[in-house]
Order: structure tokens, then C-alpha cells, then sequence
């Protein structure tokens, strides 16, 4: 083999392993999450709801629009987006957008956040989308979520069925205007670029467990 070749071989395999190099990651509570970016593939999942049935995007697959946000009951910013969020799913859901609407917070690190309590939220809020419990965070870390509350809009499915991400951020400039959500859901149905694509959320840390606490919950690492 030619010195030529090798240093072609060496250049290619260094390409390849690019994309992993700089993958975004951060730490948040006990666990190391990567931070997916617009234009990245949202991760499947399959989440019980506190309607007793499971919810995944699969189950959607015929929705042009579907809003995955991460939210919990205990969280101030979380209580005082809910009104709004519960409009937003009023609103939008009429024009063919499905929300989603994930707690990742497991009871046994808030007890506020559990599956009894998440049920009275619901009721109590008249929630017109699935409530659904990450109770083992694997669907928080595979997004990438930080906080309560941080939204991720996805655009129709691809042929292999997987969404791309269009919008990643929070719901609101911290309560007040513009609805950075609104926005870009109006642009998406409007066939327009959406303008604000990735913007910081802001809200609560989402309560990772840490490993060790993950091996004594599950017997295993759900995020390993």
C-alpha cells in the first residue's frame, strides 16, 4: 500500500467519525444528554398516557404537524404555561397539528410530578391532548431536553416515516410575546420559512436521575 493510500484511508476514516466528534452534548442533573438541532430526526417513542393507552409519533404518522412538549406539573414556568399551551392545543389542533405532551420528571424524584398527579392536572386543566410519563427519561435524553418547558415541532413524516425537526425552543419569550410557537406552527401551515428555529428554552432543569439511581430503579441503565 502506497503512502498516498494510506494517508487517503486515514483522511476517510477521520470523516467519519466527524459527525460524532462534534456532536452537541451537555450535562443536565445526573445524566449526559446530545442535543439534537433543527433538521435532526426525531427520535420514536412509545409513552403511556393518563388516558390508559399508549401514544407514539407512529400513531400520528397521517398529522403534517406534530408539537412534542416537555412539561411537568411542579415547575413554575411549567403552571404558568399551561393555560396558554392548553390554547394553543385548542387552537392548532383544529387546523391538523397534534400535541403531545411529555412529563419527564419521574415520581421518585417529584412527587408532585407523578402519574396520580399528572391525571388531576389533566382533568383539572381540561388538557385536549395526551398527557404522556417518561418515566424512564429515555425520551427526554434521546431529544436532548433541558428543561420544563421545551418544545419540539416535527414536520410531516419522510417516506422511511421519520419527522425532521423544525422548531426548537420555548413556547414564549418567558410569558410574554411573540408565541415563538405560534409562530412557527403559522409559518409551517402557511408553507412559509419559520424565522425564530432554534431558540434557548427557559423553565426548570428536567430531574435526570443519575446512574447509579437509574441501576437501582430499572436493574439496568436505560440511558446507557
Amino acid at each position: 500500500m502506497t503512502r498516498i493510500a494510506v494517508i487517503l484511508a486515514i483522511l476517510v476514516c477521520i470523516v467519519a467519525i466527524l459527525p460524532m466528534s462534534f456532536a452537541r452534548t451537555a450535562r443536565i442533573e445526573g445524566a449526559e444528554v446530545t442535543l439534537l438541532e433543527v433538521g435532526d430526526m426525531a427520535p420514536e417513542f412509545k409513552l403511556f398516557g393518563v388516558d390508559y393507552t399508549y401514544h407514539s409519533l407512529e400513531r400520528y404518522a397521517d398529522k403534517p404537524v406534530i408539537v412534542v412538549v416537555f412539561h411537568c406539573n411542579h415547575c413554575p414556568t411549567s403552571q404558568a404555561n399551561v393555560d396558554r399551551l392548553v390554547a394553543l392545543g385548542n387552537e392548532y389542533q383544529e387546523k391538523g397539528v397534534q400535541f403531545l405532551v411529555i412529563n419527564p420528571n419521574p415520581a421518585d424524584k417529584v412527587a408532585a410530578d407523578g402519574f396520580p398527579q399528572m391525571a388531576h392536572r389533566a382533568r383539572d386543566k381540561d388538557f385536549p391532548f395526551p398527557y404522556l410519563y417518561d418515566e424512564t427519561q429515555m425520551t427526554a435524553a434521546a431529544y436532548g431536553a433541558r428543561r420544563t418547558d421545551h418544545v419540539f415541532v416535527l414536520c410531516e413524516p419522510k417516506e422511511d416515516g421519520r419527522r425532521p425537526i423544525l422548531y426548537i425552543g420555548p413556547i414564549d419569550d418567558r410569558h410574554n410575546e411573540p408565541v415563538y410557537l405560534a409562530q412557527a406552527l403559522d409559518a409551517r401551515l402557511a408553507g412559509e420559512e419559520i424565522e425564530n428555529k432554534e431558540i434557548d428554552a427557559f423553565g426548570c432543569t428536567i430531574k435526570y436521575r443519575t446512574a447509579s439511581e437509574r441501576v437501582a430503579r430499572f436493574g439496568y441503565d436505560p440511558l446507557d
